[in-house]
């Protein structure tokens, strides 16, 4: 039974689920937490959803159902810590006029508009009212009305006087009726299916919950009565509109569509269905925008990847657990939980994966690597697939290696003008070894593979040692270590040397023997291209030293450390900005900058509710001049290099995260976060 944490403070009774309201395990255990409370007396109820990310028709409707029995008795039921997506849709199903509901932030007022407020005035006239129209648009927009007979929102949209979400909004306020952005969460899959799939397309409607007799509905026509008629015969409902976009309205159509999974279905055909598939599958592209009439496994496999593609993520983590299984996106470094399957489906899942890898899917007990390339979108996309068998089952991550997506120009690293003239003379010397740093994730082949863009011509001779091969570029000649055969980073690197290279690029410096080679052939006239894990550029040149390599050989060898780290940017749709406070003010020493003012972003469909919506890269680079080859020489300890930092003035990679948070691409918070600072 999951875990409702109950606690008990003065009259009042809090009930904390800890998880999914639309898991029926969860949701079974709240209400018998609920009944427990009515037994024993307790009528002050205030549920806690902190740990709640999303709820169903089924809890809306005993939220009133336990408010009224509540009630009845005296009593009261609140609601606390809800998240946004909560929020939104206790407002468009009004169940929040029933509730108290307190919110863990202060939120955009929800409150509908008085319709009388706009009686008597017409639609084009608000939209002057609002700037977003000019008069001279709705003077042609009538005319065009009277000559065709559209309707007057059809014709500034079509026109592109209007954008649809503005109209939507200015709708929404002379009726009286909510305008929402809509996206995963806000509805429920199993009302989905309430409507035929010929209604849902004909009307251009999607039905986002069920509260006892009543249908909430997504439309953008809210005066398609006709369309409700027919919608109200065939439920037994009464409508309730709500104004969304038609483009958001069909993708949310088609990822229930997607999402349709019958588990007894898949449980009775998956060997047959794998079998075939095995039998028919290409063994290196599978065109998944092709295969939509499969099983309902794979169907779901198949939107699990397009959207991750769509929206970006970098990684797709399927985990198990005791009652389900949980689906993740990476987004921007961050994980982002998507859907919730049931626990009996992840092995089918599983099986699924390794079958597009060519993996062996009897094998429970090791762990396996594979990968899956695709076509999707109208475009190739690379999958690596990796498993590692756990307590309830084998973890999946698919990382995503997206060509599409990827930097191969050093313009478009988002460095700064000065640190991207200082790389750029880097990589103009004829010889030496330039080590890009950072933990996992940080972007470090990213900017190689960008380096070797910007160096690469028919003129040089340029060979990349890679685990693997990520993207393939033109004239270079790239080779994948394989450790299982013996073919190392060292062994390739020695064959390489005899292969009369100019450049040389190494994945990674992993042991010494690697790290000695590659510092010899720095010596010997090759520019030598490579990472290293470390937090900042001076602890390169210590982790050299502490792999073994003699410090007089290093400072020759060594000509500059790249070390960086990737900062989520703000949301272009939700951004705001504000003045920095005096306690920011204070602490950077802004005194002399007057105002200062700062971005931040609310949170929106397009970026989860984040506030943050794709990344850029901030940067500190280390040049190895005199001075410091003479301090390398005499095996400076990790201090030394740092006071020897601080002398020369180097930007930190801190000081290049508050160059991007003044210019507002960032805020504080998210450069605090990656960048520890002392």
């Amino acid at each position: 039974m999951t875990e409702i944490v109950r606690s008990r403070i003065g009259v009042n009774t809090y009930l904390a689920p800890q998880g999914s309201l639309v898991d029926s395990i969860t949701l079974e255990s709240l209400q018998d937490e609920v009944n427990r409370s009515f037994e024993s007396g307790e009528i002050q109820l205030i549920l806690d959803l902190n740990k709640v990310p999303s709820i169903s028709s089924r809890v809306l409707e005993l939220l009133v159902e336990w408010r009224d029995q509540l009630l009845s008795k005296g009593g009261s039921l609140t609601l606390v810590n809800a998240n946004p997506v909560i929020i939104e849709i206790l407002y468009i199903t009004e169940v929040d006029k029933y509730i108290k509901v307190l919110s863990r932030d202060t939120q955009d007022d929800k409150t509908p508009s008085d319709p009388s407020r706009y009686l008597n005035q017409r639609l084009g006239n608000l939209l002057i009212q609002e700037q977003f129209v000019t008069t001279e648009n709705i003077d042609k927009a009538l005319q065009l009305q009277a000559a065709t007979g559209k309707r007057l929102g059809t014709i500034l949209i079509d026109k592109g006087w209007v954008s649809e979400t503005n109209f939507l909004k200015v709708l929404g306020k002379q009726l009286g009726i909510p305008y929402i952005n809509l996206r995963p969460g806000l509805w429920d899959s199993s009302i989905s299916t309430i409507l035929s799939r010929d209604i849902c397309q004909r009307f251009m409607v999607f039905p986002l919950f069920k509260v006892h007799k009543k249908l909430i509905l997504a439309t953008s026509d809210p005066q398609d009565l006709h369309a409700f008629d027919e919608i109200r015969k065939q439920t037994g409902l009464a409508i309730k509109p709500v104004l969304a976009k038609n483009e958001e309205i069909a993708r949310q159509f088609k990822e229930s569509i997607d999402s349709d999974i019958n588990i007894s279905e898949y449980l009775t055909d998956l060997e047959e269905d794998f079998e075939v598939m095995d039998s028919t599958l290409p063994n290196d592209y599978a065109a998944i925008d092709e295969i939509s009439s499969g099983s309902p496994v794979i169907n779901l496999i198949n939107a699990l990847i397009q959207r991750a593609i769509r929206d970006g993520a970098s990684d797709i983590h399927l985990e198990p657990s005791r009652t389900k299984c949980r689906v993740r996106f990476r987004l921007d470094g961050i994980l982002y939980e998507v859907m919730n399957p049931a626990a009996d489906l992840h092995p089918a899942l599983v099986s699924r994966l390794k079958v597009m890898a060519n993996l062996d899917i009897a094998e429970r007990r090791l762990p396996q690597d594979g990968r899956i390339q695709v076509t999707t979108q109208g475009r190739a996309v690379d999958l690596r697939l990796s498993t590692l068998p756990g307590i309830f089952g084998e973890k999946i991550v698919l990382r995503v290696l997206d060509k599409n997506r990827s930097l191969l120009d050093i313009d478009k690293l988002s460095m700064t003008q000065q640190n991207q003239s200082t790389f750029i003379k880097l990589l103009k010397r004829s010889h030496g070894l330039i080590l890009v740093t950072g933990p996992t994730g940080s972007g470090k082949t990213t900017t190689l593979y960008a380096a070797l863009n910007y160096l690469n011509s028919i003129e040089k001779s340029i060979v990349t040692i890679e685990d693997p091969v990520e993207y393939q570029v033109d004239i270079i000649n790239q080779n994948q270590v394989k450790e299982m055969i013996g073919l190392s980073f060292a062994k390739i690197l020695k064959h390489v040397l005899r292969q009369d290279p100019d450049i040389i690029m190494v994945g990674e410096i992993r042991e010494k023997e690697t790290a000695e080679i590659a510092v010899q052939a720095a010596l010997t006239g090759h520019l030598v291209l490579s990472t290293l894990h470390t937090n900042e550029s001076t602890g390169a040149v210590a982790r050299l030293i502490e792999m073994g390599i003699e410090p007089y050989l290093l400072s020759s060898a060594l000509i500059g450390v790249i070390a960086q780290r990737l900062i989520r940017t703000v949301c272009p749709e939700c951004k705001t900005t504000y003045v920095a406070s005096p306690e920011e003010i204070e602490r950077f020493h802004w005194q002399q900058e007057g105002v200062v003012r700062l971005s931040k972003g609310r949170g929106c469909p397009l970026c989860y509710d984040s506030g943050y919506k794709g990344r850029i890269a901030c940067h500190e680079i280390l040049t190895v001049n005199p001075k410091l080859q003479r301090l390398i020489v005499k095996n400076p300890t990790q201090d030394d290099l740092n006071e020897f930092v601080k002398e020369t003035g180097m930007k930190t990679l801190y000081d290049d995260g508050i160059v991007r948070a003044l210019a507002g691409k960032t805020t504080l918070e998210e450069v605090t976060r990656v960048v520890s600072y002392e």
